[in-house]
């Protein structure tokens, strides 16, 4: 039986976000934050796992996926995080069991650390961590006029594939299904405009000190290959993480969502069963 899922867009903390909410009345509800240049779209072999046992909230962050790519919008992860923070409060979700895929874990961690009571357990998918902020040369070049264009530029240096292959480890898996997932939301040029406002927004990940304060019971699931975030990163922030276990994909990369989606699945109702 198909699962029935509520999708829309919401005005929260000044910018329009797009959700997928798949409601399950009484169960747990899990939220799922995806990474950099990515969107809803890459839990999609996850979300039919999950909605057999959980309620899943599924959110772009903006300015990624079908999400708002506006030039007002503050895109710090302590922003990001409240954004979600509004989102989780209305849909009136409590103790929430937060998941997030590298630039989406470190705003789970974001709001672990401004909200501390507001969920017992959170997931880090090959998370963002450590990473410092962009030199202040970098930010002040997204103030010059076109430097949008540049952003463009470098996007498409960078191209969807040779992404797709720089973060799975079996190449293999890419089709044009996943290509064309990936590339659908950059075919609107406001996105580049939203991501140099972006380039001087970030303020870089939370340093060890703040790790430290986080009381949350956090599983961390890394892949062995990961090019993006090295497990060392992991096994760093498995130390920094007061209450957290590590576990390492064999034959992974960064991209496990996209590589080991049934594997995520057990581990995650292995890690709510305790």
């Amino acid at each position: 039986m198909e699962q029935s899922v509520v999708t829309g867009h919401r005005l929260v903390n000044g910018g329009n976000v797009y959700y997928e909410f798949y409601p399950n009345q009484n169960a747990k509800t899990v939220v799922l934050l995806h990474g950099f240049l990515s969107s809803t779209f890459t839990f999609r072999h996850l979300i039919p796992l999950l909605v057999s046992d959980y309620q899943v909230l599924s959110i772009d962050l903006p300015p990624f996926g079908k999400s708002e790519k506006s030039r007002r919008y503050v895109y710090s992860y302590k922003n990001l995080a409240q954004t979600v923070i509004q989102m989780i409060d209305y849909f009136s979700i409590k103790d929430p069991v937060l998941i997030g895929h590298s630039m989406g874990g470190q705003v789970v961690l974001n709001i672990l650390h401004l909200m501390p009571g507001i969920a017992e357990k959170a997931v880090l998918l090959s998370s963002s961590s450590y990473l410092k902020r962009l030199k202040w040369t970098i930010r002040m070049f997204s103030y010059v006029p076109f430097s949008s264009l540049f952003v463009k530029l470098w996007l498409a240096r960078i191209g969807v594939v040779k992404n797709l292959q720089d973060t799975l480890y079996n190449h293999s898996l890419i089709n044009n299904e996943m290509i064309d997932g990936y590339l659908q939301p950059f075919l609107q040029n406001k996105i580049f405009s939203a991501m140099t406002r972006m380039i001087r927004d970030w303020e870089g990940d939370l340093p060890s000190k703040v790790l430290n304060q986080i009381n949350a019971n956090c599983l961390l699931i890394w892949g062995e290959h990961d090019r993006s975030q090295p497990l060392h990163v992991g096994e760093r922030l498995k130390n920094d993480l007061i209450n957290s276990e590590l576990v390492v994909l064999k034959e992974t990369g960064h991209a496990i969502p996209e590589e080991r989606p049934y594997e995520i699945y057990e581990y995650i109702k292995r890690f709510l069963k305790d």
